[in-house]
């Protein structure tokens, strides 16, 4: 078996990629550069990433979707949200994702990856989907991969089909996943803003504090880019 990993170098895109890597091999990994606040710093880590496991790896550049993107994930003239540990599990994550929502951000980089699959007879599109998140964003859903699913099986001539293999899993369950299996965190970059530390206050990072607080792990990211202030 064989895929192609979507890999942002955030903690759910590198935990999906390791995860994968004991089931099949991953012939590229493709991360996207859509004018987003933190894409020097996904990049370079992506690189990072698949540098240390030898995957070959591809930057796109999608300037068009920067340009129809009016949210704070990418206009930095809109200020990002700064939800409150209760808010992320109420009503208010509704609100706080739709402030950094990026048009068929997910549908469109689906779709490109599986050009890259059929052309590479490669049978997956590995992502870092996840449970905590498909609770605000439809897209990380077990229903949007089932309907992708079903779309490539009439949008290609081979096999494609999308893999998640946190779908339905929480951050913590995530980070618990990752240490078992010695994932370099040091690399994953979770914040949507662009460093060069973590700004510790998105959701994106809030989330991704919680779980290692659960757990009781000091993250590996904030040793990687302590003194970098």
């Amino acid at each position: 078996m064989s895929g192609i990993c979507l890999l942002s170098s955030g903690l759910d895109s590198v935990a999906a990629l390791v995860l994968s890597k004991k089931k099949m091999d991953i012939d590229i990994a493709l991360t996207f550069d859509y004018g987003q606040r933190s894409a020097v710093i996904e990049t370079s880590f992506s690189k990072k990433i698949c540098d240390y496991y030898g995957i070959p790896h591809k930057i796109i550049k999608l300037d068009w979707l920067a340009d129809i993107t009016n949210t704070s994930l990418v206009n930095m003239d809109e200020s990002l949200p700064k939800p409150s540990d209760e808010d992320l599990f109420s009503e208010v994550a509704t609100n706080t994702a739709s402030a950094v929502w990026v048009p068929n951000r997910n549908g469109l980089v689906l779709n490109i990856a599986a050009c890259f699959a059929e052309s590479m007879d490669c049978e997956f599109i590995i992502t870092g989907f996840n449970g905590e998140e498909a609770a605000t964003f439809p897209d990380n859903s077990p229903e949007f991969v089932d309907a992708a699913n079903t779309f490539f099986t009439y949008s290609t001539l081979k096999d494609v089909n999308v893999y998640a293999p946190l779908l339905g899993l929480d951050k913590e369950s995530i980070v618990k996943l990752s240490i078992e299996n010695d994932t370099p965190l040091r690399w994953s970059w979770s914040c949507y803003d662009s460093g060069p530390v973590p700004c510790g206050v998105c959701e994106s990072c809030k989330r991704r504090s919680l779980a290692f607080e659960k757990i009781g792990v000091t993250d590996p990211l904030f040793v990687e880019t302590e003194g970098t202030k």
